[in-house]
């Protein structure tokens, strides 16, 4: 962990930070919405602003697993996968079958997924991958 900062900028960080963490659990709820990224924007949050949030983050029951997965093997556990790509494509889906958006809007969507779903499925799933 690097040096933590003083001042307003510490606290405009640990404000990001609980931000970031909301959002990823809204991630956990929601297809559309990614987990890891936040995670990792308050980790560096935390970790910049206060010691003892960071090691919370990393030692929390939920998101401190994947966290450490992530930080220590780029990895994403095979059952995240699995429900990324799956509410990814319920998602798509449900676009589709509300007929709201034009044809190209959702085949960029379509397409924006499936290329952030090739991406999540060649991560590795563990340390031995």
């Amino acid at each position: 962990m690097s040096r933590p900062l003083s001042g307003p900028a510490r606290w405009a960080l640990i404000g990001l930070g609980w931000i970031a963490i909301g959002l990823a659990a809204l991630g956990v709820l929601l297809p559309l919405l990614p987990t890891t990224p936040f995670l990792l924007v308050a980790a560096w949050a935390f970790g910049r602003s206060s010691e003892r949030f960071h090691r919370w983050l990393q030692q929390n029951r939920w998101f401190g697993p994947l966290l450490n997965d992530w930080q220590r093997h780029g990895a994403i556990p095979r059952w995240a996968k699995v429900m990324a790509v799956t509410f990814m494509a319920l998602a798509l889906i449900g676009l589709i079958q509300r007929g709201i958006l034009p044809v190209w809007a959702v085949a960029l969507i379509g397409a924006s997924l499936a290329a952030v779903s090739l991406w999540i499925i060649t991560r590795p799933s563990g340390p031995k991958d």
